[in-house]
């Protein structure tokens, strides 16, 4: 069961993991930099993108690697442990404080902005959390990373 179950959480996690760090080198200083009306039309296109992709990603390492809790008898699952506690928690800072951004945004029309918008913009928010969400998801990805380090060495 390792052997199929941790490639594909490895698969998952470093998906999510690279979709997160790309939005923190590319996406989010596009985001920051834009004037409102461009930033909530740029912001809806990236989050109809990831919204339904990252979800998938977390779900499966998250329960890849609880389910590597059980099935492994080694020190390892110490880390895959470490690894879906990270992972949840990314999660809910996502579902808390990200998502309802993402929302949000995409009711608002670009051209029509609340008049209060300045007061309202979420993006200084919007990036504090997305930047611990893809610290939490690098280290889960590491510790994963690890864990087949540790396999493989045992096995060399």
């Amino acid at each position: 069961m390792l052997g199929l179950l941790l490639p594909l959480v490895l698969l998952a996690n470093g998906l999510a993991a690279g979709v997160l760090v790309g939005t923190q080198l590319g996406g989010w200083p596009l985001l920051r930099g834009l004037p409102p009306d461009r930033y909530v039309q740029a912001h809806a296109f990236f989050a109809t993108r990831y919204d339904p992709f990252m979800p998938v990603c977390f779900v499966v390492t998250f329960a890849g690697d609880l389910a590597l809790v059980f099935a492994d008898d080694g020190p390892r699952r110490v880390a895959f442990g470490v690894a879906a506690l990270l992972t949840v928690t990314a999660m809910v800072i996502s579902l808390v404080k990200n998502v309802p951004v993402n929302k949000w945004l995409r009711t608002l029309d670009p051209d029509n902005l609340p008049a209060d918008f300045a007061r309202l913009d979420p993006r200084k928010h919007w990036g504090a959390w997305n930047r611990v969400r893809g610290t939490l998801s690098v280290l889960a990805f590491a510790l994963n990373c690890a864990a087949l380090g540790f396999l493989l060495s045992t096995r060399i």
